[in-house]
């Protein structure tokens, strides 16, 4: 069954998703998923903070401003559009990984490794359970605004969005890359 899943997992892109959301019960299976990433040091160098609807306000605030900040010749459509990305999925959390919390000699990266497992296995069990999900980023996430937002400690990194709902539509599957592709063996 993991197999299964690994192989037919597939992004759903925010505006593909639709309500409902994983509720209460299946958005702690979802997040205890999380928990079983590869953590070396037990540091739980990440968390994950839900943006509930009626905080996507706040959060597209912050998504128009950044734009600005970009490009101060932003047209009002396109700071609009940025300003959407905050309502489009039904289920919203922003993940966090923290590069200060513990043992100073685990390394960023290694971090930002286990992030990805814990968020890679949340996919999974959201797909195990029925839903679409997906991954999203931006320039946004260095934002002043965002990191404001979000209460993030001088140590912190907004790694990603996660957004989780019901599937309304799919693209086709993409094509897989094979094994030769990504895959070698060191010479003796």
């Amino acid at each position: 069954m993991a197999a299964l899943l690994m192989q037919t997992r597939q992004t759903i892109l925010p505006k593909r998703l639709q309500a409902p959301a994983p509720d209460a019960d299946q958005l702690a299976m979802i997040l205890s998923a999380a928990a079983s990433a590869p953590d070396h040091g037990q540091l739980l160098p990440w968390r994950f903070v839900l943006v509930p609807q009626d905080a996507r306000g706040r959060l597209a605030d912050v998504f128009g401003a950044a734009l600005i900040e970009r490009d101060a010749a932003a047209t009002p459509g396109q700071v609009a559009q940025a300003r959407e990305k905050a309502h489009r999925s039904p289920l919203l959390m922003l993940v966090v990984v923290d590069g200060a919390r513990g043992d100073p000699e685990i390394d960023l990266h290694e971090r930002i490794v286990s992030a990805g497992c814990a968020v890679q296995n949340m996919l999974l069990m959201a797909t195990a359970l029925g839903y679409g999900s997906a991954l999203t980023s931006g320039k946004a996430l260095k934002s002043p605004g965002l990191r404001t937002l979000f209460n993030l400690s001088q140590g912190e990194h907004a790694l990603c969005f996660v957004s989780m709902g019901t599937v309304q539509s799919r693209k086709g599957e993409r094509l897989r890359p094979v094994l030769a592709d990504y895959s070698s063996t060191l010479s003796p």
